[in-house]
């Protein structure tokens, strides 16, 4: 039986059904969310039917209320579950069209882990691909990434958003790398994304011994990376350099573990930039332990994790256990307790 967590009626942003405005920030951002749950409800609804519990459906809702109809099913080789989708666009006013932002074409959504039977496994696989840097093997990912190469080519990068959660973040992040890599900067929409490091910024509420250690792991990121890299690429072969005009607006909560180092990420480049030392952050920021460690047994690997610039949004709204800080729902609720700021790589 569905939750009501699934049901667009019960859950969804129904204050948005009346006075959408595609020029607006939130409501991209809510939009963008309600098609990530569409696919993790797609997929749900196939698991019920395989398991002859239920024959009603609940997803199209979710893409449907915004005028989407559901364009393709990524279905993963694997273990055949519904991963992710291709939503196109059937209508929008045409006053949207007369000015920018203008409403995508196309939005390819990627829904996150879904701890059940049918798709633990291979769902926890590819978590911890995601910590090695590897999820760029995965077959899961091949098929993302020919169908998001498809519709660029289609219609250009300007109609093709990008939005996925937790897991489905990583993927929708890897992807819209590799796009900016090739000068294709496509609007992306990352919700709770995994930050693969120790979570410092929950394990530590010190500030001044948080920033200490920050500025400890710098030092020494920065020293170690100088000299395994001796004769650095120039600026203009430089991949951070190239992502640095690609800026994905990114979603996360103070209380989620799993994607709460971001905020100190990003905010402690700054601090070093007012204290002085940006230069030595420049290149840490660049670089994790495991792919200095990875380059040093002759294995390069690009933490993908790490980004030079993002749009980022912090929910300060309390939050009452892991499931609501983590979830996706938060990100279309009407309240005013957002934080918001763009930080750049210069």
């Amino acid at each position: 039986m569905a939750s009501q967590r699934e049901i667009f009626d019960v859950s969804g942003p129904l204050h948005l059904l009346n006075s959408f405005d595609w020029r607006n920030t939130f409501h991209r951002r809510s939009v963008a969310a309600c098609l990530v749950q569409g696919v993790y409800v797609l997929e749900k609804d196939r698991q019920r039917g395989s398991n002859g519990h239920e024959h009603q459906t609940h997803a199209s809702p979710w893409w449907e209320r915004f005028h989407f109809q559901l364009n393709h099913v990524l279905v993963d080789d694997s273990d055949l579950s519904f991963f992710g989708a291709i939503y196109e666009l059937k209508y929008a006013h045409p006053f949207f069209y007369q000015s920018s932002p203008l409403p995508p074409r196309y939005v390819i959504a990627f829904r996150g882990t879904i701890s059940r039977s049918l798709t633990r496994s291979e769902d926890m696989r590819l978590n911890l691909k995601c910590v090695f840097d590897n999820l760029e093997q995965s077959p899961r990912f091949r098929t993302a990434f020919e169908a998001i190469s498809k519709a660029v080519a289609n219609v250009g990068a300007r109609s093709v958003w990008l939005a996925g959660h937790s897991l489905g973040a990583s993927f929708a992040m890897l992807a819209g790398r590799n796009m900016a890599k090739s000068r294709s900067q496509l609007e992306t929409y990352l919700f709770n994304p995994p930050f693969i490091s120790v979570p410092l910024e929950k394990m530590i509420q010190n500030q001044m011994l948080k920033h200490g250690v920050r500025i400890a792991g710098s030092l020494v990121t920065a020293g170690i990376a100088t000299a395994m890299k001796g004769r650095n690429k120039g600026p203009e072969e430089d991949p951070f350099v190239v992502l640095s005009e690609w800026m994905p607006n990114m979603f996360v909560n103070p209380s989620d573990p799993i994607c709460a180092e971001y905020i100190g990420y990003f905010q402690h480049r700054d601090k070093m930039e007012r204290m002085g030392v940006g230069k030595i952050e420049r290149i840490a920021t660049k670089y994790s332990i495991g792919s200095l460690v990875s380059g040093a047994i002759g294995r390069d690997s690009e933490p993908v994790h790490l980004l030079p610039t993002a749009y980022l949004t912090v929910n300060l709204s309390s939050c009452e256990d892991f499931k609501q800080a983590h979830g996706i729902h938060q990100w279309w609720q009407p309240h005013f307790q957002w934080q918001s700021k763009l930080y750049k790589f210069k």
